[in-house]
């Protein structure tokens, strides 16, 4: 077999932000991976935690200007790069200055940690900017792998809007949920913003607005979908029960949980 190119999608990943088990549950991960001589590539968005003369990020100008429409705006994409020190592995961030540019993740700490309104927004243009990102670097994943609610549209995305697209037709995609949920309810607007070519509003039955919504639509468009421990599945316990058993997994974060990917992406696949 060749060697896979996998495209890692994440909330967040370390050294450079950790509000969260997905930092770290994602950092070994694509080192483990490129280490077994597989292609790397790894997104995440560029929340305004991140310290960009810290981090040295620095724009990708060839990469950036690109516009996405989330619903009836479009907002301008920036990208910038990063190394992970010692990994030999770049991190690309997806920026826009009205939705990442904050001094907090998901939530207002100026007013008593109340989630922003937008967030979903903010997921939309995440994973929008995530696939136009990886276009223009005209660079085609065999497995894209979600991890956490704000990459739920990705799957969505590949399995309509892009399922013809020269860089994605044959990417395949899983779907990683965690211990992050939230209680907030989105407007009834979430839907039509949601939308793009190809997404009738059938597809779209399962996505309620608030974090339910977002798993269930992430889950029955993956090919797999992976829960990180078993206090998820006690989380989301009944969620996903229209969602084919076969291709849901459990991978705890215990020492030979890399090679439990490895095993899911050459069977992915083969």
């Amino acid at each position: 077999m060749s060697k896979l190119k996998i495209l890692y999608v994440s909330s967040e990943i370390n050294p450079f932000l950790q509000t969260s088990e997905v930092a770290d549950y994602v950092r070994k991960l694509p080192q483990s991976m490129q280490e077994k001589g597989m292609e790397i590539r790894i997104m995440v968005p560029r929340f305004g935690l991140i310290n960009e003369r810290k981090n040295r990020l620095h724009e990708v100008v060839r990469l950036s200007g690109i516009n996405i429409a989330v619903g009836e705006e479009e907002k301008p994409l920036t990208i910038k790069v990063a190394s992970i020190p010692a990994a030999k592995l770049q991190v690309y961030f997806i920026d826009n200055e009205d939705y990442f540019q904050r001094k907090s993740v998901f939530t207002d700490n100026k007013n008593d940690d109340k989630f922003f309104e937008d967030n979903d927004e903010r997921a939309i243009f995440f994973c929008k900017g995530v696939i136009e990102t990886v276009k223009k670097l005209g660079w085609a994943p065999d497995i894209v792998h979600c991890n956490d609610w704000i990459t739920s549209l990705i799957p969505l995305y590949l399995k309509t809007t892009y399922k013809n697209d020269p860089v994605f037709k044959n990417s395949k995609s899983i779907y990683t949920i965690y211990n992050t949920s939230f209680q907030h309810k989105f407007d009834e607007t979430l839907p039509d913003k949601v939308k793009m070519v190809d997404i009738e509003d059938t597809m779209l039955s399962n996505l309620s607005s608030d974090y339910e919504g977002f798993i269930k639509i992430g889950s029955e468009y993956a090919d797999l979908v992976t829960k990180s421990s078993k206090d998820v599945e006690q989380q989301i316990n009944g969620l996903l029960h229209n969602i084919d058993a076969e291709k849901i997994n459990t991978i705890e974060k215990t020492e030979a949980y890399a090679d439990s990917y490895f095993e899911l992406y050459t069977s992915l696949k083969s």
